[in-house]
């Protein structure tokens, strides 16, 4: 009766486990996010640190611009004093003899409030304005080209979750039929049709494709991983991608039309040209340092004692001072000459620079381009391949179990159909690839 219990008690504590064990792989599944590259892309943009740290940067350059334009109003200041002091002593037989007190007033107040409205200063604050608008752009620009390229580096590591999961699949359906093989194998040895080497060779093999099975699995936990970093999500988080797809076979567009369109709306290329329009704005303020400044000012006072106008009195008094002030920097006629030569060479060096990156995305776009077209060949002749490599699998099986070919003749034919396989994806994953790096360097992601 006590071993009865004793067994009805292991049998429930297995059930127990075996319910436990499927509870938790059906929390595992169904957290599992299911992404399409529209959702990744959107995650992104979101959560990204790269993109958040660029629009950041973009709001400061709209408080700075809103600052440069309330620059514009006058000065105003507002002050206010009180203070106490003592009698005047007058020494008028000398230091070494006692003075005697004059008496004053010993309590002094004043309030101030004075303006100061620039009129004209060489158009330095328009000129700031205007700098701190293409500071601003620049910014902009830079937010967006940050964002295509998290954007990019978002579909990389989706096409690489991708790629690591169709490989995943590849070689599990390839194990299992190995596994079929090696039984048939097995079989063979007991009748003694086979040798003993060949099991062993077979069985390594075998053990070697389990080894690949493991790298795949931390390939895909290591894409994973690079995906959520980028959509914000936590690092254990499993996604679930969408199958590959077939890239067109052919790109929508010739070189030169990418070209055109890279000039158009390439985010690099149009942060150059930013570069140099803030270099001319910099030239110009460095000129403008040569320029009087003019402008209106007012003061008024209220104060106590009236010790402005003699004869002093004990009383409270107030008065009010406007007028138009006007200034020339004369040392800058002998010291701004180099400032303005360096603002020209700096503006010839953003020019340089400008057409230096004309340059660079001509010569990005074709490398692409040409990379993008070779990758389509790549996937046309890797199907090609798979079905050689399946038909060559068929023969080399039928010739080795009729005792035809060797064992070494079924495990290359093997291999080789594992690795076209692979290649085939490979270069899906890869054209798809270069496809969305063009698509960012034109400005188009």
């Amino acid at each position: 009766m006590i071993y009865d219990r004793k067994l009805w008690t292991l049998v429930l504590l297995l059930f127990s486990g075996c319910l436990t064990s499927a509870a938790t792989q059906q929390q595992s599944a169904d957290s599992t996010l299911t992404l399409t590259l529209n959702d990744v892309w959107q995650k992104a943009a979101a959560n990204s640190k790269t993109a958040l740290i660029a629009a950041k940067a973009v709001a400061i350059r709209r408080e700075l611009t809103a600052d440069a334009i309330a620059d514009k109003l006058p000065d105003a200041e507002l002050a206010a004093n009180f203070e106490k002091t003592t009698n005047l002593p007058v020494y008028d037989n000398g230091l070494l003899h006692s003075p005697y007190q004059h008496a004053i007033t010993q309590t002094h107040y004043k309030t101030d409030a004075n303006f100061f409205l620039t009129l004209y200063n060489g158009h330095k604050l328009n000129l700031k304005i205007e700098e701190d608008k293409m500071l601003q752009q620049i910014a902009e620009t830079q937010q967006r080209l940050t964002l295509s390229d998290v954007r990019y580096k978002a579909a990389a590591a989706y096409l690489e979750l991708q790629k690591a999961t169709v490989f995943k699949q590849l070689i599990l359906t390839d194990i299992e039929r190995q596994e079929k093989q090696l039984a048939q194998i097995k079989e063979n040895y007991k009748n003694g049709v086979l040798l003993k080497s060949d099991l062993l060779r077979v069985e390594l093999d075998l053990n070697r494709r389990r080894l690949t099975r493991e790298q795949v699995e931390n390939d895909i936990r290591i894409a994973n991983q690079q995906l959520n970093i980028l959509i914000g999500e936590k690092d254990e988080q499993p996604v679930q991608p969408e199958a590959i797809a077939d890239p067109s076979l052919n790109p929508p567009g010739s070189y030169d039309d990418y070209v055109a369109i890279a000039l158009q709306h390439a985010y690099s290329y149009h942060a150059a040209a930013q570069q140099t329009e803030l270099s001319k704005i910099k030239l110009k303020e460095a000129k403008a340092n040569t320029q009087p400044k003019v402008g209106l000012y007012g003061d008024f006072n209220f104060a106590y004692p009236q010790t402005l106008l003699y004869p002093y009195n004990p009383n409270l008094y107030s008065i009010g001072v406007m007028g138009v002030r006007a200034s020339f920097p004369i040392a800058s006629l002998y010291k701004n000459a180099h400032k303005v030569k360096a603002a020209q060479l700096e503006l010839e060096k953003e020019t340089y620079a400008h057409e230096d990156a004309a340059d660079k995305l001509r010569q990005q776009v074709r490398e692409v381009y040409l990379r993008y077209k070779e990758a389509l060949v790549q996937i046309e002749l890797a199907r090609e391949n798979v079905a050689r490599a399946t038909e060559n699998e068929r023969i080399v099986k039928n010739t080795y179990f009729n005792n035809v070919s060797l064992i070494t003749d079924l495990l290359d034919a093997d291999v080789q159909l594992l690795q076209s396989q692979f290649e085939l994806e490979a270069a899906r994953i890869l054209a798809q690839n270069k496809y969305y790096l063009l698509q960012n360097i034109i400005g188009n992601l």
